[in-house]
Formats: structure tokens, C-alpha cells, sequence
């Protein structure tokens, strides 16, 4: 009977762990993106996050949305991680997008009740650990990939001689390949001047958007189904992930200090 349920055990650790590197930065990355938001949040955001946390911090509730996922009350909220447009599509439209909702609804309704005078704190609680975790998958560009090849799931890879895909590849093989944890990636992210910051902050949800929609089909581009894939497309491709790692932090924090201002 302990060999069985030990061998229970060990399925649901593989099924665990293989789901949650398909479907986000990887707890490690969704924590670094909350680290580095705190380091960019005015005061009085600050204060508001704190109190609305219980003193947690961003990263604490970095990785709720995922958390979620094995409770049926929340399988609605499943379609949120994403936005799928088709090659040729230029511009979001939300017409073409799900009814289930996706990425740019599910930021858009975080922002909404967070800024709301009638939902209860619990709402905004709720409202605030999504918000985290959407920025981090906004700025994971194959979450704003190809509906056809489930954002690049269906694209097969061999990472050092072991299999995975393209998606899990940025997700997180590349970054738990790195072996930083989430607060060495925050403290040695790029130093960078003001302008800068504000360069990064510049925009609106949809030019972020579409600005991780180009990244993304570099991304495509940079493979080919079947591909072995190593130390050399880590020197390549390590540094834009860690890039998007600070904007996806910056941005966050950014969103929060209107919300609060």
C-alpha cells in the first residue's frame, strides 16, 4: 500500500509540476516581477498595497492566479493568463476575442475594481493578487502568442537533451536554468535612470500588448519545431527574458501608483 501511494505521489508531483511551467513565468518569475514593482511604487501605493495585503509584499501573492487553478470555483478565470491574436490580426479587437475573457479584459477589470468605491476589501484583495500575476503573464510574450500552436505548447523542443516546448522554454526552463532566486533576479536587475523608467512606463495596456505580440513572433522565429536548443540560445535569449522580468515589474508598479494617486 506505500508503494502505491508513493508512486500516487509521485504522478501528481510530475503532472504539477510540468502544468504549472505551461501556463506562466514560473513562481520564480512572478516573483521577481513583484519584487521589483515594490521597488518602484510611490509612498502612498505602497501603503494602500500593504494595508489591502495584510503586510504581504507583491511577490507573497505573486502566484495566486495559479493557485487557483485546481479549485473549480475559479476554472472561469482560466482563459484570463492570455491573449491570442492571429498573424495578420494588427490591432486587439474584442469582438474576435473570447467570451470567456483574456488577458487585456482580465487587467482591465483588476484596474476597475481596485479603483472602485463600492467593492469590499475581500473584492479588492482578490482583484489585487490577479492584477500581479496578469502584469507578469502580459510580459511573457507567448502569452500573447498564436491561438493555432496554444502559444507555442504545440512547438517541441529539445532543452539539453530533454524534452519540453517552446512555451515552458521562456516560462521557465530558461530561468530555473539561470539559479537565481526571485529576490537575486530583483536586486541585480539592470540599473536604470530615470528616463529610462519612464520610457518603460510609457504607453497603455494595448501598447504593451502589442509590443510583447512583436516579441513574440521574434520568439517564433527563433526556432524550429524539433529544434536542440542550449547554452547558446541562453546567451541569446536569457537577457530579453530578464528584460521583460524589470518591465513587467515597472509596469506593475506603474498601474498601481495611478490607481492610487
Amino acid at each position: 500500500m506505500k508503494k502505491v501511494i508513493l508512486s500516487i505521489l509521485m504522478i501528481l508531483a510530475v503532472i504539477n509540476s510540468g502544468h504549472s511551467a505551461e501556463n506562466d513565468w514560473g513562481k520564480t518569475g512572478h516573483r521577481a516581477v513583484g519584487e521589483i514593482a515594490e521597488e518602484h511604487l510611490t509612498k502612498k501605493a505602497k501603503k494602500a498595497v500593504e494595508d489591502l495585503l495584510n503586510g504581504h509584499g507583491l511577490a507573497y501573492v505573486a502566484n495566486y492566479a495559479d493557485d487557483i487553478k485546481s479549485d473549480p470555483e475559479y476554472r472561469e478565470y482560466s482563459p484570463w493568463h492570455y491573449v491570442n491574436m492571429a498573424p495578420d490580426q494588427a490591432e486587439y479587437d474584442k469582438s474576435l476575442a473570447s467570451e470567456e475573457g483574456d488577458l487585456v479584459q482580465a487587467i482591465r477589470k483588476c484596474i476597475e475594481v481596485l479603483k472602485s468605491k463600492k467593492a469590499t476589501k475581500e473584492q479588492k484583495q482578490f482583484y489585487l493578487k490577479m492584477l500581479v500575476h496578469f502584469m507578469g503573464d502580459l510580459h511573457q510574450p507567448l502569452h500573447v502568442g498564436h491561438a493555432s500552436d496554444k502559444g507555442g505548447n504545440d512547438i517541441q523542443l529539445q532543452w539539453f537533451n530533454h524534452g519540453t516546448n517552446l512555451h515552458r522554454l521562456w516560462d521557465s526552463e530558461m530561468i530555473d536554468f539561470y539559479q537565481m532566486s526571485y529576490t537575486e533576479l530583483a536586486e541585480n536587475a539592470d540599473v536604470l535612470s530615470k528616463a529610462q523608467v519612464k520610457a518603460i512606463q510609457k504607453g497603455s495596456l494595448l501598447d504593451w500588448v502589442y509590443e510583447s505580440r512583436k516579441l513574440a513572433e521574434d520568439v517564433y522565429n527563433s526556432v524550429e519545431t524539433g529544434d536542440h536548443v542550449g547554452y547558446k540560445y541562453m546567451y541569446e535569449y536569457m537577457p530579453v527574458v530578464l528584460k521583460q522580468l524589470q518591465k513587467g515589474g515597472i509596469r506593475l508598479a506603474e498601474v498601481l501608483n495611478e490607481i492610487y494617486s
